[in-house]
């Protein structure tokens, strides 16, 4: 009777999948070419006349009699500027939105994302500690992890601060979602009470980088910092569809998770882990981008259900989409300068974090 009981709401859960599974394939079809589209505006777009279409043209197939010839300048803006930051803004992008769908499905509630609950403030805290202290009391641990020493350090702080919420939240193995949110504000007050501190025992330099990191950019975009924090990305990311299946039966609650055959523990922890490890790469590099975790994984959760088969590929879509695009406004917007892409993603993100608190009002009443 016990087996028939689980077995009955399965079913049920998968038929009604079922009929969203044609739009939801048909929906990551379209992010596809969205995602094609924002890369074409991004190299285009800049406030350099450089012109990427004559780069790539002349890379690929060389200059022909008549055929333009991009200068040095052009071929240097294009390859060194735009195209790592391209790269890495679409793996900013998919890692922050793919990181809210998952925290989202582990905390089962659709107002969680690294930001709220304190994950890019702890990510934040381990970055500033690098920044303020890497040239003095942390000088050797700088000089043997290089360019790893930033990231690395952002990984560490998201982890314990991710760990430590867990531990508050969880309590005879059920997690509070109303602990969840209180402890994470908790949390992310005390990580940036030590930012804070930190950035009163810094210099000039310092709180200049600290000032414009703190915002969200990707101007500082580069092949060597890809190098550094790309691999930690790419590796989370691979990661995360293999816990579709899992979050999809959490969602029916960890006991009958459990019962269903999933290791409920150990994919709190992977997904603890492979959290902490994306978003701390991103917020070592580029800074706090917010609102991307929570906005992309709802808005793709309304439009194609919540199965993270295809929810977790769609959000690493289309985040990767709207980071460039978000950055492409940035860049041109009060071109020849530069807005912080943190300010473009909040003043977009915002109103809508608001209409889903408006529309979750009886959800989410403590």
């Amino acid at each position: 009777m016990a087996d028939q009981s689980i077995a009955g709401p399965v079913k049920a859960t998968r038929a009604s999948e079922g009929d969203r599974s044609g739009r939801a394939r048909a929906v990551i079809l379209l992010l596809c070419v969205c995602l094609a589209i924002a890369v074409l505006l991004s190299l285009t777009s800049g406030a350099s006349d450089a012109s990427a279409v004559t780069v790539f043209r002349y890379w690929l197939f060389g200059s022909a009699p008549g055929d333009a010839v991009p200068n040095a300048r052009d071929s240097l803006i294009v390859y060194y500027i735009r195209m790592p930051r391209i790269i890495l803004g679409m793996l900013v992008g998919a890692a922050l939105a793919v990181c809210g769908a998952v925290v989202q499905g582990l905390f089962r509630n659709p107002l969680a994302d690294p930001g709220l609950i304190g994950v890019s403030a702890g990510s934040s805290l381990g970055a500033v500690v690098i920044i303020v202290l890497g040239g003095t009391a942390l000088a050797p641990v700088t000089a043997l992890l290089g360019t790893l020493a930033l990231p690395l350090a952002a990984f560490v702080g998201g982890l314990v601060t991710t760990l430590a919420l867990y531990q508050v939240a969880t309590r005879r193995g059920q997690t509070s979602v109303a602990t969840m949110l209180l402890a994470g504000i908790a949390l992310a007050a005390l990580a940036m009470a030590l930012t804070g501190t930190l950035i009163f025992m810094a210099d000039d330099r310092q709180l200049r980088d600290l000032t414009f990191w703190s915002l969200g950019s990707l101007g500082g975009a580069t092949w060597a910092k890809i190098a550094s924090v790309g691999p930690i990305i790419v590796l989370a990311l691979a990661a995360m569809p293999f816990l579709a299946r899992g979050l999809n039966a959490l969602a029916l609650g960890e006991a009958t998770a459990g019962h269903l055959g999933i290791p409920v523990q150990r994919l709190k922890y992977t997904a603890i882990i492979g959290v902490s490890a994306a978003v701390g790469a991103s917020v070592a590099v580029c800074g706090g981008i917010g609102f991307v975790g929570i906005v992309v994984p709802h808005l793709l959760r309304l439009l194609i259900g919540p199965d993270n088969r295809y929810l977790l590929p769609a959000s690493a879509l289309l985040g990767a989409s709207l980071l460039l695009l978000a950055d492409a406004v940035a860049r041109t917007i009060v071109a020849p300068a530069e807005l912080p892409i943190g300010i473009v993603t909040a003043i977009s993100g915002a109103p809508f974090f608001l209409w889903i608190l408006l529309r979750k009002r009886g959800v989410i009443d403590l």
